[in-house]
This record gives C-alpha cells, sequence and structure tokens, in this order.
C-alpha cells in the first residue's frame, strides 16, 4: 500500500513544482501587464498633452493670422494708407504665426509637436498590446494552476498534460509580450 502512495505522493510532488512553476510564471506575466499598462496610460497622457499644446499653437496662429489680415483689410482701400507701425506689427503677427509652424530648436512648433505626439501613440499602442499578451499569458497560468490542482484531486493525467500546455501558451505570451508584443493582434 505505501508503494502506491509513494506513487501518488511522488505524482503530487511534480504538480506542486508545476504549481509553483506556473504560479512564479503567472507573477512575472502579472508584473510585466501592470508595467505595461502604467507605460500606456503615461505615453497616452504625455501624447493627449502634446495634442493639446499643438491645438493651443494651431489657435495662436490663427489668431495672429486673422489680426495681421484684419488690419491689412481695414487699410486696403481705405482713404489712408496703413500707419508704419502698424504695418510692422502685422508683420511681427505673421512673423511669430509661421514660427508656430515650425520651431526647431525648441520642439515646440506645430510640426514638431505633431512628430513628438505620433512617437507617444505608438508607445502608448506598443504598450497597450503588450499589456494584452502579458493579460492572455497570465489567463493560461492561471488556468494551469487550476487544471494542475485538479490534476492532484483526481488523479487524472490528461490535465496535467493540458495544464502544462496551457503553460507553455501562457510563457509563450508572455514572451512575445516582452519581445514581440505588435507581432500577433487577437
Amino acid at each position: 500500500m505505501s508503494g502506491g502512495h509513494g506513487h501518488v505522493d511522488g505524482s503530487n510532488k511534480k504538480i506542486a513544482l508545476l504549481v509553483a512553476i506556473l504560479a512564479a510564471l503567472l507573477a512575472v506575466s502579472e508584473m510585466g501587464g501592470k508595467s505595461s499598462q502604467t507605460n500606456s496610460l503615461a505615453s497616452h497622457i504625455d501624447a493627449s498633452n502634446l495634442w493639446s499644446f499643438f491645438q493651443s499653437k494651431t489657435i495662436r496662429q490663427t489668431t495672429l493670422r486673422t489680426a495681421a489680415d484684419e488690419v491689412e483689410a481695414t487699410y486696403k482701400d481705405g482713404p489712408a494708407p496703413m500707419p508704419p507701425a502698424l504695418k510692422a506689427q502685422a508683420d511681427r503677427w505673421r512673423q511669430t504665426a509661421q514660427r508656430y509652424d515650425t520651431e526647431p530648436e525648441t520642439g515646440e512648433g506645430r510640426k514638431e509637436l505633431a512628430a513628438r505626439a505620433k512617437i507617444k501613440e505608438e508607445h502608448r499602442d506598443r504598450s497597450l498590446s503588450a499589456y494584452h499578451m502579458f493579460e492572455y499569458g497570465s489567463a493560461c497560468f492561471q488556468l494551469g494552476i487550476v487544471l494542475a490542482g485538479a490534476a492532484a484531486l483526481t488523479s487524472v493525467i490528461w490535465l496535467t498534460f493540458l495544464s502544462v500546455g496551457l503553460g507553455v501558451v501562457g510563457f509563450a505570451f508572455t514572451v512575445l509580450a516582452f519581445v514581440a508584443p505588435t507581432l500577433i493582434h487577437l
């Protein structure tokens, strides 16, 4: 009778080891998922802020151009010529409006802001893809742990194989999340 118990005890020890490995991998996958989720949110906030800055530059640019157009239109067909000081002001408004379009030295022109925002959006999307891969991996590890527990209780060997298979799939998702999160889309 102890021989039978030794086999069951040995089998349960192996299943316990399987559960421990799956739980450790689950912890790694959950940590990666939380980190990716945080990075995704931070990149989304950064992209939103950059697009808001872009919009404010656009509004200021439009306001300056409109002011310059209005001043010039006021004196275009009028009896009096435009005063030189007003002409100089309209020219400064146009120069400032042009500068708002691109400012390579500060990186705060509309073109530079749009480029920076798009990079943040790419980071957000990559992090979000990684987060989803980690979530799939975590689900596989959790299911593998449940099936391993069921295998230990019932001594049904195919549950153990299914548990190992889910662990392998979970590991693949977790590795993908780290190295190539956008490789597949589910």
